[in-house]
């Protein structure tokens, strides 16, 4: 899919971008011109309206928006501070008062993970994540899509720690 439309930045510039995909939660566009993450933006599709949209991440002409609803627009964005790295395994997760269950991590940082989910918990629900090797950590579910959230720690893991779990896992596949 493809549409034309126009970007309206916090600056009050317009910038023509192009809707490149979709979804419920936000879209991905073309755009000539940096934005700058978390950046509020009216995006206007012809014939189809405008709606206001925040900056989740820019990189070489391109970037991903993320619908504002009374949900979001409550709730700060704020960037992440450390890199996620890809990793493919399982970890132990526990909705709290309910029972574990493994999920599928599809990647991590010093500070969250995205998963693959089973049983749906609730936005800023806490949860308990165990990763083989380390104690098990609260975490607050920051967004969910589809069948994946996004989990940030309550307390981010220490790097030297973060390194030696990276290189634990590696080995382990």
């Amino acid at each position: 899919m493809t549409l034309r439309g126009f970007a309206d930045r916090e600056d009050g510039s317009t910038v023509e971008v192009r809707l490149l995909d979709l979804s419920y939660e936000g879209c991905g566009i073309e755009c000539p011109v940096a934005l700058d993450e978390g950046e509020a933006v009216k995006l206007t599709v012809m014939r189809r309206g405008v709606i206001e949209t925040r900056v989740r991440w820019y990189q070489d002409g391109r970037a991903g928006l993320v619908f504002e609803s009374n949900d979001v627009a409550q709730k700060r964005y704020c960037p992440r501070r450390f890199e996620r790295a890809p990793l493919t395994g399982e970890v132990s997760m526990r909705r709290l008062g309910k029972l574990n269950y493994r999920v599928h991590v599809f990647d991590i940082s010093p500070e969250g993970c995205k998963v693959e989910l089973v049983d749906c918990p609730n936005l800023q629900e806490r949860v308990l994540i165990k990763l083989d090797g380390i104690e098990g950590l609260q975490a607050e579910v920051c967004w969910i899509e589809g069948t994946c959230a996004g989990l940030k720690f309550e307390r981010s893991i220490h790097p030297a720690v973060f390194d030696l779990l990276l290189e634990r896992l590696k080995l382990s596949r």
